[in-house]
Parts: structure tokens; C-alpha cells; sequence
């Protein structure tokens, strides 16, 4: 019976025209790593059993090759002390990072962590990711650009809303399944993004991820989005976590 009355009360709504609501998601811990609670995280991928991770602070900015199971760094390449380091991906055997405010990007080889170049953008630079065709960009904003990953020129823009209220301050990114996966600064929420039209497909909650032991000794935001695309897992983290979560959704409402 209160199936059936949901279902009537979804109809009369739509025949009303009201929005439908946008699905919430939470989550269940699949299996908790190690991370570096030093590890400002700014970026994080995952390929073949490693995370590549940027992280940030000027003076501690770096670009990491992490052991999934252990943690531990194994490959490292620290940035000049002038660069707060932000989003990174990985596109075919190279890694293009961000800077927060310096305008300037790097490209790496993925293999060595040599650097191959170094190129510029307008604005601030938060998050990373591609889907392998092209390259999304955050920059704090309500917006995410599009840019051609040969050129790293941007190619369009589109406006991140969830109905018709924007979604500011989008941070770190991650390509899932056909959609962008974006932190939202300063919240314990991921919006889903759809990148044809940049409407928001579902949000996940992710609160009380962390211990209270955790949060005292200075554990800061959620931030950090991972997926291997192989073994159709998700991980999380934050700014200074010890932690980081695989997890999987569970639908809310």
C-alpha cells in the first residue's frame, strides 16, 4: 500500500510539474587503507594496484605513486615551495597537475615523474579528470571546463546545477561511469554530474567516515576521489586523513 500511495503521490508530481528529486545516496565501508595523514590531498587516481595522489600546501606539495594496500609512498616528486599543488589525472603515459592560484599546469611522464613541460590557464586550478576523449577541469566555481588533452586548451563550459540552483565550489573529480564525480568543498557530499548538460544525476553523503580519535589530532575536509574502472571500486578520502575508504553506495531516497 504505501508503494502504491508513493507511486501516485510521484505521478500526481510529475502531472503537476514539480521537479523530480534528485536521488542521495550513502554508502557502506567495504575496506578501510592506510593513508599518509601528512597527505594534503588535492588529486587521486587509481591504476593497476597503485594511487597516484597530488597533494598541496606550498612547501609541501607533491605528486605521489602510493601502495594501495599499504600506503606507502613509493615514487615521489616534490613541487617548488612557490606552487600549491591541486588536481591531478592520468591520460595515456602521462600526468597533467594543477596549481591552485599560479596559473600554471605540469605534465609528467607517468612512468618516471620526469617533467615534460609546464603550460598555463586563467583562473584558480581545484580538480582534474578525463574520460580518455577529454580533460575536465574545476576551478572552485559552479563551472567545469572542457579542454583538449593534446592541447590542454579549453574547448567549452558547462554549468553545474541541481534543478535550477547552482552547485559552487566543486573540487576534486573523478570520471565514473559516464559521469563526473565532484567533491563539493567544505561538505561530506560528492554531486554526480552528468557532463552533456552539467545537471546533477545524485549526491552521496559521506558523513562519519573518520573517528572522533581521527578528527582531533587534525584530520581536515573529505577530498579525494578514486575508481578502478577494472574492479568497479570507489575510494575516498580527505585532506589529511589517515584513512581511505572503498566503499559502495547504497541508495537513500
Amino acid at each position: 500500500m504505501r508503494l502504491q500511495l508513493a507511486s501516485a503521490l510521484a505521478i500526481v508530481a510529475a502531472a503537476a510539474g514539480a521537479p523530480p528529486q534528485t536521488p542521495v545516496y550513502g554508502y557502506r565501508i567495504i575496506h578501510v587503507y592506510p593513508h599518509d595523514r601528512n597527505a594534503f590531498t588535492q588529486g587521486l587516481e587509481y591504476r593497476g594496484g597503485f594511487l597516484y595522489e597530488g597533494t598541496g600546501l606550498n612547501g609541501r606539495s607533491s605528486l605521489r605513486k602510493v601502495d594501495l594496500e599499504s600506503g606507502k609512498v613509493v615514487q615521489e616528486s616534490r613541487l617548488d615551495s612557490k606552487y600549491f599543488g591541486e588536481g591531478i589525472t592520468l591520460l595515456d603515459r602521462q600526468i597533467v597537475e594543477l596549481t591552485w592560484q599560479s596559473h600554471r599546469g605540469f605534465v609528467y611522464d607517468r612512468n618516471t615523474f620526469q617533467l615534460i613541460r609546464s603550460f598555463e590557464y586563467p583562473g584558480e586550478g581545484w580538480g582534474l579528470t578525463n574520460d580518455g576523449r577529454q580533460i575536465y577541469m574545476s576551478d572552485g566555481t559552479a563551472q567545469i571546463r572542457f579542454w583538449n588533452p593534446s592541447t590542454l586548451q579549453e574547448t567549452r563550459r558547462i554549468a553545474v546545477h541541481d534543478g535550477q540552483t547552482p552547485v559552487d565550489s566543486l573540487n576534486e573529480l573523478e570520471y565514473v561511469n559516464g559521469e563526473i564525480y565532484a567533491n563539493v568543498w567544505q561538505t561530506d557530499r560528492i554531486a554526480r554530474i552528468a557532463p552533456a548538460d552539467g545537471h546533477v544525476t545524485g549526491w552521496i553523503d559521506l558523513p562519519g567516515l573518520l573517528t572522533a580519535a581521527d578528527l582531533a589530532e587534525g584530520a581536515d575536509i573529505l577530498n579525494g576521489i578514486a575508481y578502478d574502472s577494472l574492479g568497479d571500486r570507489l575510494f575516498v578520502t580527505g585532506k589529511l586523513w589517515p584513512k581511505l575508504f572503498e566503499i559502495q553506495l547504497v541508495r537513500k531516497s
